[in-house]
């Protein structure tokens, strides 16, 4: 079956990937830009709008068969530490407007990029299920963790009461090509790998102990989880976890990106620099069990997808 899907926020990292696979599989793609310029492709057809703006969002709305939302306001630790309420607003007012669209136009099934930042740090992996909206969120993830959950409850009520599906996807922290490479903006793996391939001392710094632990998934994986799911679901909603099932600590994942490398580097921490320590994986049964969804990208294997990505399109350092 040939859909149309409007992929909102298609110049960004997660957008960019689902927008070029499901151009590849013969999906007609419309690809939503804001301030950054689109990318060449044959396949992509691509409309400017402000998603915060009621207008755009009815106008880029208006005769598709699904959405995928990526669209975002997002940074790095050093934001979500000192700048949190910078992720607040303008996510839920693009969030709220393109709900309310997709059920007034009866779009047929509306993808939403949560994440698992709501969940407590545990050793476990965490259940959908294990999210307690009485205890305590992390207080770095406070602003971020609320909106996201918001989202997840506000996609929930309009399936309800329209013919929409949903889909509300808690991701973990995802990598891979077209990331954020800059040291400002980026998470952790894309910060790890600049440091790691910039380096020009034969050393880099990371930041805290790398203590904290982190699911990493590779970004092909989540984007095979976006097409099965638009593939499969009849529901009227589905909140899902989608990650690796492994929590693999920064100082680790540092090793890991440095070995892969090829480089002899030695790695050193800034206790002073600010770190999340937490830690957390998931479990992604319901996705094996309702969408035939399992991780295909081992670790090492995507880092070493991503670093090639680098060099071919981000450089060597001189």
């Amino acid at each position: 079956m040939t859909r149309t899907v409007l992929v909102c926020g298609a110049t960004g990292f997660i957008g960019r990937n689902v927008a070029e696979a499901l151009a590849a599989r013969g999906d007609r793609v419309i690809a939503v830009h804001h301030r950054r310029p689109p990318f060449e492709h044959p396949n992509i057809r691509w409309v400017r709008a402000d998603l915060t703006s009621a207008q755009d969002v009815e106008r880029v709305v208006e005769g598709v068969d699904a959405i995928v939302q990526a669209a975002a306001v997002t940074s790095g630790a050093r934001d979500i530490i000192e700048r949190p309420h910078i992720h607040v607003t303008d996510n839920a007012v693009m969030n709220s407007l393109l709900f309310r669209a997709a059920h007034e136009r009866g779009v047929g099934h509306f993808i939403l990029f949560s994440c698992s930042i709501m969940y407590a740090s545990a050793e476990e992996p965490r259940k959908e299920g294990d999210f307690d909206a009485n205890a305590e969120m992390h207080p770095n993830y406070f602003a971020g963790g609320w909106n996201k959950v918001y989202f997840e409850k506000m996609a929930e009520f309009f399936s309800r009461c329209g013919k929409t599906r949903f889909t509300a996807i808690r991701h973990s922290n995802i990598y891979g090509p077209h990331d954020k490479f800059d040291l400002e903006r980026s998470h952790v793996f894309g910060a790890s790998l600049t440091k790691v391939m910039t380096a020009r001392d034969g050393r880099i710094v990371v930041w805290g102990p790398g203590e904290e632990a982190r699911d990493v998934l590779y970004v092909g994986d989540l984007v095979a989880f976006v097409q099965a799911a638009l593939d499969r679901q009849t529901t009227a909603f589905e909140l899902v976890n989608v990650g690796s099932g492994v929590a693999v600590p920064v100082k680790e994942l540092v090793a890991r990106i440095v070995a892969v490398s090829g480089r002899q580097l030695a790695i050193e921490h800034d206790l002073s620099r600010p770190a999340i320590r937490t830690s957390v994986c998931l479990d992604c049964a319901r996705a094996r069990d309702l969408f035939g969804w399992e991780p295909r990208v081992p670790l090492n294997e995507g880092i070493a997808r991503t670093i090639a990505w680098w060099r071919a399109n981000v450089g060597e350092p001189s």
